[in-house]
């Protein structure tokens, strides 16, 4: 049974209220004040109430006001007793979150017909309320098992690590790195257009399929090949029309060769020099479409030697692309030289560069998907 409340400082009209609406069914609390209205809506919470406009001390208003931005109270269906019928009022009121208006005298068929109407609407309020609840649990248990394949971090022969903060809970950015053999570290990230869920399970599906070398056939050695091949089995025409850039690569721990392809990918950043004064740094891209784009796309690889005391970064274009708090947009060239900053301090640690994005972006969430792999190779 729904619990209404009345809250009028007119004796007459609360008993007048109370005796109507018990009449259908209803259980009524009342309250004489605003104070003391708030107080039951707390203890009862109620599905809907009945206020008046003018009262002495807290007012229809700010009972209202209170009400809607209470997140335990806010599906609560809210309607004005008033004498007042200007639309300047009306307009006041609905600012305050008012859900509607009963004018005075009370007229009891309208009143029935206000309140059923009202009571649809709260109930419909909770259904809706339930189910994003469900829906933002199953989100938040599909995000943990998504964090739950990504790799962690090596610590031997060298270090690897890495940050992932997705712009909602399911992000379209994924990233990997393992042992092909003792001697061969395979390592890639990749980017699919577009958020959450729907840009999620391309990310996945990658990520398993090259985890599992299920590509029979495939030299997985070669990233022009690996690149080539996903991008014959990720056509948009079948993927509900979701493309994705990626980065790959091929580490040989025993000459220190890195072998390389992107598919229309940031490029990954290698820095290298044992001095701020010998520092270098070279941008690892090669040419590429993105994978599902275009089925003969072509892709080539491209070699580089890792000096001792080296870093590469590998991340997505969310690690740049930041709104800045001027409403100007960041670049590449700048994030680069937050990396070459990085690397002569002691620990080179990469929460250092997260910091630093966190505190340059302008919005609470970042507006797309933010991965940053950091390969220490000394």
């Amino acid at each position: 049974m729904f619990q209404i409340l009345v809250i009028d400082d007119d004796i007459s009209i609360q008993t007048l209220l109370k005796r109507m609406l018990e009449k259908q069914g209803y259980r009524v609390v009342a309250a004489s004040n605003g104070e003391e209205g708030i107080a039951q809506a707390i203890a009862y919470n109620p599905a809907l109430i009945i206020c008046d406009w003018i009262m002495p001390g807290l007012n229809g208003l700010d009972v209202c006001n209170y009400i809607k931005t209470d997140p335990n109270l806010s599906t609560t269906f809210f309607i004005f007793l008033t004498s007042l019928d200007s639309v300047a009022d009306r307009v006041k009121g609905l600012d305050a979150g008012a859900d509607d208006f009963i004018s005075k005298p009370l007229e009891q068929n309208e009143l029935k017909a206000r309140v059923r109407a009202g009571l649809r609407l709260h109930q419909l309020s909770r259904d809706l309320q339930t189910q994003k609840l469900l829906l933002e649990t199953e989100l938040a248990e599909a995000a943990e098992y998504v964090r739950s394949l990504l790799p962690l971090p090596l610590t031997e022969p060298f270090s690897i690590n890495s940050r992932f903060i997705p712009s909602r809970q399911l992000g379209g950015d994924c990233f990997d790195y393992y042992w092909l053999d003792s001697d061969y570290l395979a390592v890639y990230l990749l980017d699919t257009a577009g958020h959450g869920l729907k840009a999620t399970l391309p990310s996945i599906s990658v990520l398993n399929l090259l985890r599992s070398r299920a590509l029979k056939g495939l030299n997985y050695y070669q990233p022009s090949a690996v690149l080539k091949a996903l991008n014959e089995t990720f056509q948009m025409n079948y993927q509900n029309d979701k493309y994705f850039t990626i980065w790959y690569g091929v580490y040989n721990r025993v000459n220190r060769q890195l072998i390389y392809a992107s598919a229309g990918h940031p490029p990954a950043i290698l820095i290298s020099g044992n001095s701020p004064k010998k520092t270098q740094v070279q941008l690892l891209r090669t040419p590429g479409m993105p994978v599902g784009m275009f089925p003969d796309a072509k892709y080539v690889d491209a070699y580089c030697n890792i000096e001792k005391l080296s870093s590469l970064y590998i991340f997505s274009d969310g690690a740049y692309e930041i709104t800045k708090l001027d409403g100007t947009l960041w670049s590449l060239d700048a994030f680069i030289q937050i990396l070459v900053s990085l690397q002569h301090t002691i620990d080179r640690q990469l929460d250092q560069v997260l910091n630093y994005l966190i505190a340059l972006n302008s919005k609470e969430a970042f507006d797309d998907d933010l991965s940053i792999l950091q390969i220490n190779f000394d």
